[in-house]
């Protein structure tokens, strides 16, 4: 199962983190986590390289945690789209994604 969480201060989004693999279908075939993984890199490559904001990042096999400490516009516009992604996937396959929203602490 994907377990997606993101973290909030109680005002924005902080970041997210995202671990495990969907058990869908096949590692190639897998359109779950080939949709969480192509939304997460995208949301982390616009805030880092395009928006230009700084975030704590750590990736690894089935594993991307982005922290930031922006409160830009652009940055929470891109974290809550992604959010939004996040949790449409999860209520359409319950069974193999989980969304949730917890207060971040540093």
């Amino acid at each position: 199962m994907i377990k997606a969480t993101f973290y909030s201060d109680g005002k924005s989004l902080s970041g997210f983190e995202i671990k495990g693999h969907s058990g869908y279908a096949d590692e190639g075939s897998d359109i779950i986590c080939a949709s969480v993984s192509s939304a997460s890199y995208m949301a982390a490559n616009t805030i880092t390289e395009i928006i230009g904001e700084k975030a704590d990042i750590e990736v690894s096999d089935g594993y991307l945690r982005l922290i930031t400490r922006s409160d830009k516009n652009e940055v929470q516009t891109m974290l809550r789209g992604l959010q939004l992604h996040v949790n449409a996937l999860a209520e359409d396959y319950k069974k193999y994604i989980s969304c949730t929203e917890k207060l971040f602490k540093e």
